[in-house]
């Protein structure tokens, strides 16, 4: 089936501003309030917000199998489950109603008021009830320079690094959408030059620049997902900050890895960007050496060219570009993340999330972390007002922003912007 959605010479008759991350082509899925308190699935173009349980309701997807409340639900998760065809059948279908060309919406002003509404309008929502969480480490450069500073620079890579797309489960309790501010974690450290470790505050807030793909269900318990079928399982990828507490991380990963340094909190953008939207920006990711084993295995185009921003805001300041990278420097595709995380037979379901891991370039301003970024504390990075950061100050937001474009068409993520918060204290 054509994805004719992705028609770079189609309009819409909603204006869309030249410098959008959400012209027509993108048609990305989310769930948001509106202004009369009633929960909804959507999609944005341009700056409005579109209500697909009220285009359902009005009968705009005639023809295309759907339950009678698909689009009136909390969470995308029974449209997700619904598979690619009819993911695909729906997208083709709104980029047709909102066509510049295609006059029923357009000139039907009752249907309008009830079904567009301003972005501003809006409240978005986590997208999707999230059942498991998995985060992967998948960037070669990000590993290398952790394994510099924590371990022996010559031999920075763990010996499976090159062979397997390293992960860890993850907590899906505590990932929230862009705009719910985080609290900086409490916990056990161990003072440099001490054998005791001490209670409080993490002293090392880290953010950490990731993106994550949302799976469908893919699988019964016990059977693999073929790389070469990964992808289609796959619904759509959003923005994400898994933060992190570099000094609780360093006390407590030893020996079974990652645990209260990092399921306190990750943050994500609201709104999901199928694969179709992004299959135009395909490209070749990096070699891989040695070639992995058989079930890992993938030839072509797997990566995708998404350029990414990573922005740090003071409490009282102005916005600081402090990172510049993209998603195609990752080692391990989506694809061969999948097939890995399944070959063991575990299950995978409706709005599993998968975070790809911190995304680090090859040179110094596209690291993904404050951990790399300053080195581990010794080059604070000075700001616009004149302050440094070695890490993550209190009242400080991170904003994540991602986008693809080519000579034809742009199609973006929108931002996932966080506030860290002082300590939790019961009032």
């Amino acid at each position: 089936m054509p994805i004719t959605a992705n028609d770079p010479s189609r309009k819409s008759w909603l204006h869309v501003p030249s410098d959008s991350d959400f012209p027509i082509q993108n048609i990305p899925f989310g769930v948001f309030i509106t202004k009369d308190d009633v929960v909804t699935i959507g999609t944005r173009i341009g700056d409005y917000a579109i209500d697909l349980g009220a285009l359902q309701q009005l009968d705009y997807f005639e023809g295309i199998e759907l339950t009678d409340d698909m689009f009136m639900q909390d969470t995308l998760n029974d449209f997700i489950s619904d598979g690619k065809k009819t993911w695909r059948l729906v997208r083709n279908r709104i980029a047709d109603i909102f066509d510049a060309n295609n006059p029923k919406l357009r000139d039907n002003k009752a249907h309008r008021e009830v079904v567009v509404f301003n972005i501003q309008d809006v409240e978005m929502q986590l997208p999707v009830l999230i059942g498991d969480y998995t985060d992967f480490y998948s960037s070669k450069e990000h590993a290398t320079n952790v394994g510099k500073m924590f371990r022996d620079p010559e031999n920075a890579l763990l010996p499976n690094w090159l062979h397997l797309p390293v992960g860890y489960h993850g907590r899906s309790s505590t990932i929230v959408p862009s705009g719910i501010p985080v609290h900086r974690p409490m916990g056990q450290t161990l003072p440099n030059g001490e054998t005791q470790p001490v209670f409080g505050p993490s002293k090392l807030v880290d953010f950490e620049l990731e993106m994550a793909f949302i799976t469908t269900d893919a699988n019964i318990m016990g059977e693999p997902i073929p790389v070469e079928e990964a992808e289609d399982h796959i619904f759509g990828m959003v923005l994400f900050n898994d933060w992190s507490a570099r000094d609780i991380q360093k006390w407590e990963y030893v020996p079974l890895g990652p645990f209260l340094a990092k399921n306190f909190a990750s943050s994500m953008s609201p709104w999901i960007v199928t694969m179709d939207a992004l299959e135009p920006f395909r490209c070749k990711g990096p070699d891989q050496n040695p070639q992995p084993l058989e079930y890992l295995r993938q030839e072509g185009e797997k990566a995708f060219d998404i350029n990414l921003q990573v922005i740090l805001k003071p409490e009282s300041g102005e916005e600081n570009i402090i990172c510049n990278s993209n998603f195609k420097y990752l080692y391990w595709s989506m694809a061969q993340q999948l097939a890995h995380h399944t070959v063991n037979g575990c299950r995978v379901n409706s709005g599993d999330l998968m975070g790809s891991g911190t995304i680090s370039g090859p040179t110094p301003d596209s690291f993904g972390s404050m951990l790399e970024l300053t080195w581990g504390g010794k080059n604070p990075i000075r700001l616009s007002d004149g302050t440094e950061r070695k890490f993550i100050n209190d009242g400080d937001c991170i904003i994540i922003r991602g986008y693809c474009q080519n000579d034809k068409i742009r199609i973006g993520f929108g931002e996932v912007a966080s506030t860290l918060l002082p300590p939790y204290s019961r009032k």
